[in-house]
């Protein structure tokens, strides 16, 4: 990590900082704004949030996410985060910690961890809370690396959970690290509701979420950076205290519903078609859940699950793998991470509200 002094940027909306490149939006956190080595380079709604220390020669894509509020992240030099890639912590347990010349494929996160140097993670890959990811590795496209897991350096890794397959041969790494950084055209990105939507007072829509169509938001839900909710003709509907977290879509068909119940949590860079969600359910990061899924009250479907059209996930279970299948009734342990996500979420939401006020 460069030992230069940190530049800070204003907490602004997006906008133009030159010819096809954007700076990206910045908010604080606890009344911390990230600080970078020297101004990154961004493509359209890009977010940078809260307690985050970005190293040199940083390139965000379009609507790609780091926030650092229930703890902080740091990321080292040449750092690579294609578009709709999510940065994110755990609260008050792990932060995460990056090192230089990492690269992160388009649709996947890297949450609450600690990254190596020369590490490239594929596209819609996941890392996992508390996993250590050594030095010059490759964790290839759709993989997800397990909570607390250690990753050897100098392999190849793949699957769900992400297993070493072989050595990497000599400059492997650095050719698809190049492969993943070619540049790709940037869309234009911004927050917008119909003037349809009912949206409760104390919602909170981040600066980069895009709705589209009716979408209805309880008191106390959030939308958060980067995700796009289209209605198409239909209805969203998110019941309160929910929360659907930095990259999520969700797409109906035309004229269909998506309605989901209070206190549950969508994760990060969740895909969902028009499909129905109970009460106190969580979906994990990188889920896919199909459309016509209903999912029962209670419900935890693990990170990487893909449902498939119609299914129905019981109420009271932890599903997970693709296809998604009942794995384990669901333990209270489990019970009280999706309530203290809940709790996390709206103290989160109050706090990004009142600085998007300004």
């Amino acid at each position: 990590m460069a030992e230069t002094k940190a530049q800070t940027f204003a907490a602004r909306p997006q906008g133009m900082a030159g010819a096809g490149i954007a700076t990206p939006f910045i908010l604080p956190y606890a009344g911390i704004i990230p600080n970078f080595a020297a101004p990154p380079s961004a493509d359209y709604g890009a977010a940078v949030l809260g307690r985050a220390t970005i190293g040199r020669n940083a390139k965000l894509g379009a609507s790609s996410v780091i926030r650092a509020d229930g703890h902080f992240v740091r990321v080292g030099d040449d750092f690579f985060l294609a578009r709709r890639a999510t940065v994110h912590i755990a609260h008050d347990v792990y932060p995460t910690v990056i090192g230089d010349r990492v690269t992160v494929g388009v649709n996947a996160v890297v949450h609450a961890c600690t990254v190596g140097n020369g590490v490239v993670v594929g596209n819609n890959a996941v890392i996992l809370d508390g996993s250590v990811v050594g030095d010059n590795l490759v964790i290839e496209a759709g993989s997800i690396v397990f909570p607390r897991s250690q990753l050897a350096g100098g392999k190849l890794y793949a699957g769900m959970p992400a297993r070493p397959v072989r050595d990497l041969r000599d400059g492997e790494a650095e050719e698809v690290a190049a492969r993943l950084r070619l540049p790709v055209e940037a869309g234009s990105q911004s927050a917008s509701a119909s003037r349809d939507s009912p949206i409760h007072e104390s919602a909170f829509v981040a600066g980069t979420a895009k709705l589209s169509g009716r979408v209805d938001a309880a008191e106390n839900t959030s939308v958060w950076f980067g995700c796009e909710l289209a209605a198409n003709g239909g209805e969203i509907t998110i019941g309160r205290n929910t929360n659907i977290q930095d990259n999520s879509w969700i797409h109906c068909r035309p004229g269909r519903r998506f309605a989901i119940g209070p206190d549950s949590t969508i994760g990060h860079n969740v895909t969902l078609g028009d499909c129905t969600i109970g009460a106190r359910s969580l979906i994990g990061i990188g889920a896919f859940v199909a459309n016509g899924t209903i999912v029962e009250d209670d419900v935890f479907l693990a990170a990487g699950g893909e449902t498939t059209e119609d299914q129905v996930l019981e109420s009271g279970y932890l599903w997970g793998r693709r296809p998604a299948v009942k794995m384990a009734p669901l333990d209270q342990a489990k019970r009280d991470l999706i309530k203290l996500t809940i709790e996390h979420y709206c103290g989160y939401a109050r706090a990004f509200a009142a600085a998007q006020r300004g």
